[in-house]
């Protein structure tokens, strides 16, 4: 669910600015760990394109309101859709539209989210397209990891960052990973499943086999959705951490990869034990 309250202020200051000097770009690169923040800064930015209200931005327009419900001729998303990857095919169709002038109002703007996730063919498909835009339109990758994106891509892009936020609280933190006020109230005394995650963490790293004994003892803590939700944001935590810390990097990098499709897997209603499970034995290959 897109939230424009939950945007990155740096970022969508620059935008502003740049929306009110008419110097807006073609392309461009969100960096964001847990990507929520790209995305919903990107969608902000369409609806500040489209609003029809008087604080742009209000996002309950009727323009805004069919942005944020993926109905507006105007607006695009790309994304997973319970694939591992993007592939050319999700790419190619992009061509047709970025030639299209807008439907309603003055720019078209295709999202791109997990861009980590191009396969080189959609990659230079995709290059094709921002190398050459033919309509007034803004193409936005949000990705997790900068360093997968294809050079030749990232040089056509302007990156805005949003791994350099600081945070003020841990209720903040959850907030941002996308955990409601409800939710957050619901969790109660986290101290277990915090411990019983890093355990995990670590065994996963080790590839230790007590990884899927684990899960199961995890399993049986977090029953409600929250706490479920809990346990994804401090094992995503402790892989940010492990690569800022350059430990590992190579096997940080890679469960952070699965930890994004499991905890998707998750959102999409797989079950709880069943996308731990999915972690562990995806990670042991």
């Amino acid at each position: 669910m897109i939230d424009l309250k939950n945007i990155g202020q740096k970022q969508t200051d620059l935008l502003r600015d740049a929306y009110l000097n008419k110097k807006v770009a073609h392309s461009y690169l969100f960096v964001d760990p847990m990507q929520k923040k790209g995305l919903n800064t990107a969608y902000w930015l369409a609806c500040l394109f489209n609003c029809t209200g008087e604080n742009k931005p209000d996002g309950t327009c009727n323009n805004c309101q069919r942005i944020l419900d993926g109905n507006h001729p105007d607006a695009f998303l790309v994304k997973l859709e319970g694939k591992q990857t993007l592939s050319i095919d999700q790419i190619r169709p992009l061509k047709e539209e970025l030639a299209k002038s807008p439907v309603e109002g003055k720019r078209r703007f295709f999202i791109i989210e997990n861009a980590e996730k191009l396969t080189l063919a959609a990659s230079n498909a995709l290059l094709n397209l921002l190398e050459e835009p033919v309509a007034p339109v803004v193409t936005i990758l949000i990705t997790n990891n900068e360093n997968q994106i294809l050079p030749t891509v990232k040089s056509r892009t302007q990156i805005l960052n949003f791994s350099d936020e600081k945070i003020d609280s841990k209720r903040a933190q959850l907030l941002e990973y996308g955990l409601t006020d409800e939710e957050i109230d619901d969790l109660s005394d986290t101290a277990k499943l915090e411990e019983e995650s890093k355990y995990l963490f670590q065994e996963l790293l080790e590839q230790n086999d007590l990884a899927l004994v684990r899960v199961s003892q995890i399993s049986g803590l977090a029953t409600k959705p929250a706490s479920q939700k809990f346990v994804f944001y401090q094992l995503k935590t402790l892989a940010m951490k492990s690569l800022t810390a350059g430990e590992k990097l190579r096997k940080s990098a890679f469960l952070l990869e699965l930890l994004m499709t499991a905890d998707k897997m998750r959102a999409s209603n797989v079950s709880f034990h069943n996308t731990l499970d999915y972690l562990v034995l995806s990670f042991e290959r």
